[in-house]
């Protein structure tokens, strides 16, 4: 663990003591689910989360089709003194600049999206400016794209970020490419967790934390099903 990250290091320490990690996914709507809050303030989302024991949080900024948005990341960080990971379609420097200035601790980055030199150059680039990359794969090849990178987190989607997510995907794509996976970087399963079983068969298959959004924010109580997925992570040590 490199205890220079807050973000990776917040999810290091509860699954030391533990507990597979829940990331809270915090956005406003989605492709395949439409709108997710309900007309409540997703700021007040993100406080009752870290209230019921979220270690870090997701914000995504994304605004065509998420509707998020950079003062959204720059008011939950603000307000929060939890790491927060910055979730958008990132492909040049100056995003990575602009998620600094609006208090990321981490930001994402889709190998989907960027040519294996392209992806090096921007998580060399988000190191030197502070912020740690979790760099997101969905296949085999993408993995490959990893081998070399000097990676603290990879996050596995279990859907493809391509379609918008709204593509029909399930933990087995965890389960298929976390074998594939040839560093020791903090494994993050995303999209498609559900429930307390899907986060059991993350942990089972070598994820040590999971990426939650939409199970928690169609539902009238977050914070509740928050603990109650949270207390799904339980793990003999």
């Amino acid at each position: 663990m490199n205890h220079r990250f807050t973000f990776s290091g917040a999810l290091w320490k509860q699954y030391h003591q533990g507990r597979i990690a829940v990331i809270p996914d915090l956005k406003c709507r989605s492709p395949r689910e439409g709108d997710l809050l309900g007309g409540r303030h997703p700021l007040c989302i993100a406080e009752t989360l870290v209230s019921a024991g979220a270690p870090v949080l997701s914000a995504v900024t994304e605004p065509k089709y998420f509707g998020g948005s950079l003062q959204l990341l720059n008011q939950v960080a603000k307000t929060l003194s939890v790491p927060i990971l910055r979730k958008d379609f990132i492909v040049n420097v100056e995003q990575l600049r602009e998620s600094v200035d609006c208090g990321a601790s981490a930001v994402l980055l889709i190998a989907a999206m960027l040519e294996k030199r392209q992806l090096r150059e921007l998580v060399e680039a988000a190191l030197r400016l502070g912020l740690e990359p979790l760099v997101e794969v969905h296949t085999p090849a993408e993995i490959s794209k990893t081998n070399e990178l000097p990676l603290t987190m990879l996050g596995i989607n279990n859907r493809d970020i391509l379609q918008l997510e709204v593509d029909q995907g399930d933990i087995s794509t965890t389960e298929k490419l976390v074998r594939l996976v040839g560093h020791e970087a903090l494994i993050i399963s995303e999209s498609s967790v559900a429930s307390a079983l899907d986060i059991k068969r993350a942990g089972a298959a070598g994820a040590h934390a999971v990426l939650v959004g939409t199970a928690l924010l169609k539902g009238d109580n977050p914070g509740q099903i928050y603990r109650e997925l949270n207390a799904a992570g339980e793990i003999a040590l």
